[in-house]
C-alpha cells in the first residue's frame, strides 16, 4: 500500500454541531448530520461573506472581528439546523410539551408577552455573560488588591485580571464537559479536526487515515479564545501604562466599556491574525502561543467513533475538490 502524501494549507474550517460536522471550503458550507435512523444528511450552501462586498473589510486586523461575527452567526444557524435534521426534535413526548407550554403562554399572556420574554431572556444571558467575563474579573482584582495586598500589583491589573478570565474559561469548559450532550458534540469536534488534519497532509479521506491524525489543531476555535485572552493582557497591559489613570478604581466602568467596544475588536484582529499565521506556520513561536489553547483542546476535543469520523468526512468532501484515491502495487 502507498500513499501520495502532500502538505496542503488550505481555508478549510469547521465546528461541531448537534449529531454532526459543519464544514467551510474553497466551494462553500456543508452541514453533514448522523439522523436517529443512521443515514447520513449532508446540506451544502454557498457562502458569502460581506468582505466580498465591502472590500475593506477583508483587510488584517479588521477581517478578525468580522470573521468572528460571521462565524458566530453561521455556527449558530448551523446548530439549530443540525438539531432538526438530526431527528432529535422529532420525539413526539418532546414536541406535544412544547406545544402545550406554546398554547399556555399564547393563550394567557399573547404572542407579543411571549416576544417579550424571550428579548428579556436573550438580554439577561448577554448582560450575565458580560458580568462574569468583563465586570467579575476586574472587581475581583481590585478587592484582592485592595484588602489583601494593600495595592501591592495595581500597576500589572491587566495581568492578573487576564489571569482570572482564563480561570474562567477552564472552569466553564470543564463543567459543561461533563454534559452527556456536550461530551458528543466534543466528540464531533475531535473528529472534525482529526479529518481536516488528514485532508491537509494530503492523504485519501478514510476512517482509517482520519483515525491516525491528531485531534488538536492550531486554527481551533479554543485555541483562538485563548490566544485572545493573552493578547487582551498584553494590550490592555500597555494602554494602563501608557495611560495610568485608566488604572484608577474610579474609572472602572469607562475602562471596561473602552475594553469592550474598542480593545476587544482589535484584539480579535490580532489574535486572528495569529491564528491564520500558526496555521500554516510550524516554529517555536507559534508553539509557545498556541500550546495553551492546544491544551485545552483536551477538554473541547474527544476521541470519536468511526461513524463520526464518517460523518465528518462526508461534510469535508462536499467543500473539497476531490483527493487522489489510495492505490494498491
Amino acid at each position: 500500500m502507498s500513499e501520495k502524501v502532500k502538505n496542503t494549507k488550505a481555508s478549510i474550517g469547521g465546528q461541531a454541531l448537534i449529531e454532526g460536522v459543519m464544514m467551510n471550503g474553497p466551494k462553500g458550507a456543508a452541514l453533514s448530520v448522523r439522523h436517529t435512523d443512521g443515514h447520513i444528511i449532508t446540506e451544502t450552501t454557498e457562502v458569502k461573506h460581506i468582505k466580498d462586498k465591502i472590500k475593506f473589510l477583508g483587510f488584517p486586523f479588521i477581517r478578525g472581528i468580522v470573521n468572528f461575527i460571521e462565524s458566530m452567526t453561521v455556527g449558530y444557524k448551523s446548530l439549530m439546523r443540525s438539531a432538526e435534521l438530526s431527528g432529535q426534535l422529532d420525539a413526539e413526548e418532546e414536541t406535544e410539551e412544547m406545544s402545550k407550554l406554546d398554547k399556555w403562554l399564547n393563550s394567557h399572556l399573547g404572542p407579543k408577552a411571549v416576544t417579550a420574554i424571550t428579548l428579556v431572556c436573550s438580554v439577561f444571558v448577554v448582560a450575565l455573560c458580560v458580568l462574569l467575563f468583563f465586570y467579575a474579573p476586574t472587581y475581583l482584582v481590585d478587592i484582592i488588591d485592595k484588602y489583601l495586598l494593600h495595592g501591592a500589583i495595581s500597576e500589572f491589573h491587566p495581568f492578573f485580571e487576564g489571569i482570572i478570565k482564563m480561570i474562567i474559561v477552564v472552569c466553564y469548559m470543564l463543567a459543561v464537559s461533563q454534559m452527556k450532550d456536550i461530551k458528543r458534540v466534543f466528540m464531533y469536534h475531535g473528529a472534525e479536526h482529526k479529518s481536516i488534519f488528514c485532508y491537509e497532509k494530503g492523504k485519501p479521506l478514510t476512517v482509517e487515515n482520519v483515525r491516525e491524525c491528531k485531534r488538536f489543531h492550531p486554527r481551533c476555535g479554543t485555541s483562538f479564545i485563548f490566544i485572545v485572552l493573552i493578547v487582551n493582557v498584553v494590550v490592555s497591559s500597555l494602554i494602563v501604562l501608557l495611560f495610568p489613570v485608566l488604572n484608577s478604581p474610579e474609572l472602572r466602568l469607562i475602562w471596561t466599556v473602552v475594553k469592550i467596544f474598542a480593545i476587544l475588536p482589535l484584539v480579535t484582529g490580532i489574535s486572528y491574525e495569529f491564528i491564520r499565521y500558526a496555521g500554516r506556520h510550524d516554529n517555536v513561536f507559534t508553539k509557545i502561543l498556541s500550546a495553551p489553547g492546544l491544551w485545552m483542546q483536551r477538554i473541547t476535543t474527544k476521541e470519536p467513533t468511526d461513524d463520526m469520523i464518517e460523518v465528518a468526512i462526508a461534510s469535508i468532501k462536499a467543500v473539497i475538490d476531490e483527493l487522489p484515491e489510495e492505490k494498491t502495487e
